[in-house]
């Protein structure tokens, strides 16, 4: 259970941690999701969430879409680079079921962890 935590060391805190991916990102795309990577000079991934309140309206499906993203990450960390990694959900998210949503973040971590050994 040690190394599938979530801990201060696996997110990105500040805002000048979110520009950086921002800045060059490598993308990974869906319909209700995208997925904004750019290398680290760390020894693990780390994750940032933005859900704009204007795309989910309700703080309670912001909430439950935060837990979701967080617990996929960490069930997925051990296949991905040394990444910082920013979700950035977009209009519809709150529409997909749990099932749903693991889904399409299992896709994507997948489709992105590719996209970053390539951009190497």
């Amino acid at each position: 259970m040690g190394e599938n935590t979530f801990s201060r060391e696996l997110r990105l805190l500040t805002p000048t941690h979110f520009e950086f991916v921002f800045k060059n990102a490598t993308p990974a795309v869906s319909p209700n999701l995208t997925l904004l990577a750019r290398h680290n000079d760390r020894l693990n991934p780390r994750l940032g969430i933005t859900i704009a309140k204007k795309r989910v309206k309700k703080a309670h499906d912001r909430n439950r879409i935060k837990r979701i993203v967080r617990e996929s990450f960490r069930n997925h960390q051990q296949s991905l680079p040394n990444i910082d990694i920013v979700v950035v959900g977009k209009s519809g998210l709150d529409k997909l079921s749990n099932q749903e949503l693991f889904l399409v973040l299992s896709k994507l971590w997948k489709k992105l962890a590719k996209r970053c050994e390539k951009s190497q």
